[in-house]
């Protein structure tokens, strides 16, 4: 090979090893930022996003779970994040294969494709959603509960 085409071919694949190290340690601090796997059963969750970083980190986490929630409360003609939301998802079958409460407005869970009814409480109020899970996707739900409705504020 000529002296100009190897140093060609040297300095390219050294750009995209760089390339790949930046995109790792990106990775790797987007991961750092997500809240810890937790395990109910046989079902692998995760909840939070309390605060811009870990937020981030679990809305681009998202893609990669079957099941992507988020909680919010109507106020002012806008959604804002609510928290400690009791949670329980129950298969076809009307048993339940999780129960949990969620510790910020995300919570991700890793269930076996099927139809699954979610149970969302807030403050005392109850929303209820029907929700089917595929393979190879991510299905998403986002409950939000009526204006006033409080979230253990005075």
């Amino acid at each position: 090979m000529a002296p100009d085409r190897c140093s060609t071919l040297t300095l390219a694949a050294a750009m995209l090893a760089a390339g790949l190290l930046l995109g790792s340690a990106a990775q790797a601090q987007s991961d750092a930022a997500l809240p810890p796997v937790q395990k109910s059963g046989a079902v692998e969750y995760l909840s939070g996003g309390i605060g811009l970083d870990e937020s981030a980190a679990i809305k681009s986490a998202s893609r990669h779970w079957p099941l992507s929630l988020v909680f919010s409360v109507q106020a002012a003609g806008k959604a804002e994040f609510a928290s400690d939301v009791k949670l329980e998802i129950r298969d076809a079958k009307g048993a339940a294969v999780l129960e949990t409460t969620a510790s910020g407005p995300f919570l991700l869970a890793k269930l076996p494709p099927g139809s699954y009814s979610l149970r969302a409480t807030l403050a005392g109020k109850t929303l209820e959603r029907k929700v089917q899970v595929k393979a190879g996707s991510s299905a998403q739900v986002e409950l939000v509960w009526p204006a006033g409705t409080n979230q253990g504020r005075p």
